[in-house]
This record gives structure tokens, sequence and C-alpha cells, in this order.
């Protein structure tokens, strides 16, 4: 006859095998209707790597006809970096903002003031950087912006975009010197930022980044729709329409917004609530 310590006891592990078997329906429900969704993003990635050019790591800064009146206004929008790093330690750490990037930085050395999240504009930040905010509203096709900020002595590792579709441009503000200290490997190209140079590559290749210098690095980073040729530029606008809609960039829009002193607080529950 089992004792009633026993019972317990295979009463409790019966319980937790529901519990399992619960957790594995819900994330089945959850994922199941995805995986369609996911296999036509990534054939529209098969398709865009076929295009002229569409395996590249780097893109030519012609790519995008905004480049040259961006770079022209290098001038005034270093000048509010300046302002911006005057108070460096105001500025929210990135995973405060964007509990995503968790993975690839627990410190204060990469730090992010964001300025458009999907056509939203981030109003604090905009009205502390005026100049920046006026460029980036004439760029067609923007999807994020922000300044990324990295300390003396990062490395960012290797980790890769969710989505071709769009590039990411880097409009380097500051660059230490000698330029070789502060670099990004994007699949098995190097390069080093120039001061008042936009670099365009696809971040879907591996890549990382590294601040061996002993000042800060600061680009304006930009994800901006990657030009196509039709119909897969139609099929790539829809799939930017969906992601606006997502839970997370609607969590990532609110958490710009909160003030640097409550950026932990709103990651945290932006976090819980995609979770």
């Amino acid at each position: 006859m089992q004792s009633p310590r026993d019972a317990g006891r295979d009463s409790v592990r019966s319980d937790r095998r529901i519990v399992r078997i619960l957790r594995v329906a819900a994330y089945l429900v959850l994922v199941l209707p995805l995986l369609p969704l996911v296999l036509f993003v990534r054939l529209l990635e098969a398709a865009m790597a076929l295009t002229k050019g569409g395996r590249s790591t780097f893109f030519p800064r012609n790519t995008f006809p905004w480049a040259e009146s961006l770079e022209s206004g290098f001038s005034l929008l270093r000048r509010e970096v300046d302002s911006v790093l005057a108070d460096v330690d105001a500025v929210p750490s990135y995973q405060d903002v964007s509990p995503d990037q968790r993975l690839l930085n627990q410190d204060d050395k990469w730090k992010s003031m964001i300025f458009f999240v999907f056509g939203s504009r981030i109003d604090r930040n905009c009205r502390q950087c005026p100049e920046t905010a006026r460029h980036l509203e004439r760029i067609p096709g923007l999807i994020y912006a922000m300044f990324s900020i990295v300390k003396p002595g990062k490395h960012i590792p290797a980790h890769r975009g969710p989505y071709g579709g769009a590039l990411n441009c880097h409009l380097a503000l500051k660059v230490p010197e000698p330029q070789e200290q502060a670099r990004i490997r994007v699949g098995k190209d190097i390069r080093s930022w120039q001061e008042g140079k936009l670099l365009v590559f696809n971040d879907r290749h591996e890549h990382e980044v590294w601040n061996d210098s002993d000042t800060t690095r600061v680009v304006l980073l930009m994800y901006v729709v990657r030009p196509l040729p039709f119909p897969l530029s139609t099929l790539n606008e829809g799939v930017m329409w969906l992601a606006q809609r997502t839970p997370r960039v609607r969590a990532l829009i609110r958490t710009a917004n909160a003030g640097p002193a409550n950026a932990t607080l709103a990651a945290t529950q932006a976090s819980a609530r995609s979770a």
C-alpha cells in the first residue's frame, strides 16, 4: 500500500508533467501559425540575394541618393553629439531601451539615443538634437535611427540582424584615432569608420564591433529600406508593415519615449510583456 508521503510525491510529479505539457502546447499554439510567415520571409531574403550585389556585405555610399546631403550636415550633427557626450551617463545603455540587446550588452559601454522607430518620433530626443532630427526626417524609407555610442574598450560580440530587407547605415560622427582601433567586421570584411562618411552594410551577415581605443566612438545608426526591384520591393514593404505592428516594436517605442531615469523599469516591463 502506498504511503501518504509517496502519494503526495506522485501527485507533485504528475502536476509538474501537466504543467510542462501545457507549456509545450501553449508554445505550439503561438508558434505554429507563424511558421508560414517565417518561411515566406526566408524565401524573400533568398530572392534578395539573387539581385545585383545581393550577397554583398558592404554597399557603396551612393546606394542611397540622400547620402551626400546627410554627410554635408556632419558639422551640425557633430556639435549635437558633443553636447550629448558632455553628459553621456544620462544616456541609457542600449539593453535598457531594447531588452533584445541583453545578450550582446550587459554593461554601460554601449549607449543609445533613439530618434525614430518605424515612423514614430521620439520627441524628447528629437528636441534635444533638432538638426539630427531634421536630417533624418528627409530620409525616405527610414525605419530606425539612433546615436550608437560605444565607449573605450568595448567589444560588441558577433551577431546577425533580424531581417535583410533593410540596410544598416552608419554616419560616423566621432571616430577614435588611429581609425583601425575602432572597426567593424561584416562577414569576412573588416572596415573602419571615417568621420563624416556613410558606411552601408547588410547586417544579416554576422558582424561585430570593437573599440580598442581610449576614446568614444559615435555613429548615427540608421536602418533604411533596402532598394530592390519590383515585385521584391512591394513584398518587402509588406514585411515592414507587419513588423511595425509587432508587440516588440510597440514596446520599443514605449521604452524609448520613457525618460532615461525610467528606461530600466520600462525595458523590464516591456520584456515581461513580450515573454
